[in-house]
């Protein structure tokens, strides 16, 4: 087992750098999905650490989703199951590279279409109007996660258009566009996943997935993104974190 010593000297405490060295070698690869880790006792000698630390970035694993454990039979890898914590407005580049995953996208079809209803009424149209309408597939450590279907009013529309769409388009928005982001609505329900979405995202049809419907307003309070996510619940999940308000506290 080769892994790269703690330093002592680091201002990063020692459980984190082990964490980071399990973490790296899990999401390069070097540990394949179900594969056992090295026992704790290995650990330890390996990094010259106490169990009581090696334990600490077990831990830690476990919470990302990263490793599961066996009674009796050790540490496991998990399939690669990302976690996104929604407490900020941000892109899945954005909030898997900070994780250290390699995201991606690629562009499946960019098309002018009439509005349905459900579209006129989010991003306040009146009937008829033409929207761009932009379908994406999202990919994890190479592997499909999401069918991500965006929809523009036609100013906007006509500015991306022509832009590269294959990464985030928040960015996109603020950096080239001068549009700066304000917030966003969210719902969430579990649904059977579509054919047309299954190919996609490579699984059977009617698997269950979780289908995200997202509103993203500028920081004048307007409508200008509206999209239905379908994500793959195997691999990816949303963690919220809620503050009960001050007011009501006893």
């Amino acid at each position: 087992m080769t892994l790269n010593a703690t330093d002592p000297q680091s201002p990063e405490p020692l459980y984190a750098q082990i964490r980071q060295a399990l973490r790296q070698r899990i999401l390069e690869g070097h540990y394949k999905p179900y594969e056992r880790l090295p026992s704790e006792q290995e650990l330890m000698q390996a990094f010259g650490v106490s169990r009581i630390t090696v334990r600490h970035a077990l831990k830690d694993l476990h919470n990302e989703g990263l490793v599961f454990s066996a009674q009796g039979k050790g540490t496991f890898v998990s399939r690669a199951r990302a976690v996104q914590d929604v407490r900020h407005l941000e892109g899945f580049e954005e909030a898997m590279g900070r994780k250290g995953y390699a995201a991606s996208a690629q562009v499946v079809s960019v098309s002018w279409v009439s509005a349905g209803a459900d579209v006129q009424e989010a991003l306040t149209l009146p009937p008829g109007s033409r929207v761009l309408e932009v379908r994406r597939v999202r990919y994890l450590n190479l592997e499909p996660v999401s069918v991500d279907l965006s929809y523009f009013a036609e100013a906007l529309g006509t500015r991306l258009a022509e832009r590269d769409l294959s990464g985030d388009i928040f960015p996109l928005l603020e950096n080239q566009l001068g549009i700066p982001l304000g917030h966003a609505d969210l719902l969430l329900e579990a649904r059977a996943c579509g054919a047309q979405e299954a190919k996609l995202l490579n699984i059977a049809p009617g698997q269950p997935v979780l289908q995200v419907r997202r509103l993203t307003h500028d920081r004048a309070g307007n409508p200008i993104d509206f999209e239905y996510l379908t994500i793959r619940s195997d691999l990816y999940q949303y963690r919220f974190r809620i503050d009960r308000k001050e007011e009501n506290k006893r």
